[in-house]
């Protein structure tokens, strides 16, 4: 063996026992049994181990939380308002939030949105329908349109409301029984997902708790308004028949509580304002057409006498009538209170006072008259409300007020419970 390799093993050697004595040197003592002690409140304390060689740092005081823990989780387990909330809306554009833009590939401009979104959503307004309103008081988000490919969430229910459809079929082509339609197609394919153990936006379960709402009618009401007035309200009983037949099918898909308005005060719109008479001597008292109005009021009585009776066949549901004309025309016979000073001019049109309308230019045209963003107007352009006007007419649908029976939409929606 050379000189070179002793020396090496010589090294290694004093380094090797250079690491053991080191060890012995700084190795803790044998580990002795904390003590434990109970607080006053329950908890309990626990003592540092002591340590036999060499002091080491004694560690924080740990206090077991006991019971509050328990109560944390289950804080962080309870239901928010709106966790499991279902609704499913039928209607027209009173209540689209942006179906007919997708479905039609309509690009709906400035300044529509500007109110509340700040830019255009497909709803026909400055901001938010009345749906919208609804949703939020419910907790829940904004209804995604069925129509709509991009961005929409179906966890809370569906919206199937597109502008332009009437109650009567053929007439349009999202009429209510194609909405309905639309519907047991939805759930349909839900049942399917989960019966093949894939996820769903909505559980079987949440079909007979969800809310069904419906706001339709305004269009066919339309529809017939230059017919003799009695012809016009002869044309009243088949679109009510359709609601009627709507209800009774979505019933029989499960629905069990149902929430469905009346029409407004369609003689109050400045559309309607606008066209062309002979006179005035149609006018009531606030300026609105009568004619029109007595249509309006005519149909929201067969409705309710209509839901009257579903009540007394479909007794397993929950059948709540709402008054949306009263609730609407309060609105202009009453506007002062609710601080709006022009209730029959639009904010959005052409022509200027009294109703600044012209039925061949649009509120998205660049030489619109706009009403200054904050002043508070009823209409937006001329037959759709404001966003203002929209959340005065949905906190008095809220308050069960106008309602038959006396229901608050609230009262409707399961009570949410803990996961413990």
């Amino acid at each position: 063996m050379g000189p070179l390799r002793v020396q090496y093993y010589i090294v290694m050697g004093a380094v090797a026992a250079a690491v053991v004595l080191a060890t012995l040197r700084y190795m803790p003592g044998p580990a002795v049994p904390a003590t434990t002690a109970r607080t006053s409140g329950g908890g309990v304390v626990r003592s540092a181990p002591a340590a036999a060689a060499v002091p080491v740092p004694v560690p924080a005081v740990e206090v077991e939380t006991g019971e509050d823990e328990q109560a944390q989780r289950r804080r962080r387990r309870r239901k928010k308002k709106g966790d499991g909330v279902v609704l499913f809306n039928f209607g027209d554009s009173n209540s689209d939030t942006g179906g007919v833009a997708a479905v039609m590939g309509i690009r709906i401009a400035p300044p529509e949105g500007r109110a509340y979104f700040h830019h255009p959503t497909g709803r026909l307004s400055d901001g938010r329908v009345i749906l919208d309103f609804i949703c939020e008081s419910l907790g829940m988000p904004h209804l995604s349109p069925f129509m709509k490919p991009l961005g929409s969430n179906f966890s809370n229910g569906v919206n199937f409301a597109i502008a332009g459809s009437t109650a009567m079929p053929g007439v349009t082509t999202f009429s209510l029984d194609v909405q309905v339609d639309q519907f047991v197609f939805f759930k349909e394919r839900c049942l399917d997902s989960i019966e093949r153990g894939e996820s769903a936006p909505i559980v079987e379960k949440a079909f007979p708790d969800a809310i069904y709402t419906m706001d339709i009618g305004h269009n066919d009401i339309n529809g017939v308004l230059h017919l003799p007035y009695h012809t016009m309200l002869e044309n009243l009983p088949p679109v009510i028949a359709e609601i009627k037949k709507a209800i009774e099918r979505l019933h029989e898909n499960g629905a069990r509580k149902f929430w469905i308005h009346g029409t407004g005060a369609l003689g109050c719109m400045p559309q309607k304002l606008s066209m062309p008479r002979d006179d005035d001597s149609d006018l009531d008292e606030h300026g609105c057409i009568a004619s029109i109005n007595n249509v309006c009021k005519k149909f929201n009585s067969l409705l309710s006498e209509a839901l009257d009776e579903l009540r007394l066949t479909l007794k397993s549901s929950t059948i709540v009538f709402v008054d949306m004309f009263a609730i609407k025309y309060d609105l202009v016979a009453n506007h002062t209170k609710y601080g709006i000073e022009k209730p029959l001019m639009t904010c959005c049109g052409h022509g200027g006072p009294p109703y600044n309308y012209d039925p061949k230019e649009s509120c998205m045209t660049s030489d619109k008259y706009l009403c200054k963003l904050g002043e508070k107007f009823i209409s937006w352009d001329g037959v759709h409300f404001t966003d203002a006007a929209n959340g005065i007419v949905a906190s008095k649908v809220l308050s069960g007020e106008y309602n038959i029976p006396r229901v608050k939409l609230a009262s409707l929606v399961p009570v949410p419970k803990s996961d413990d």
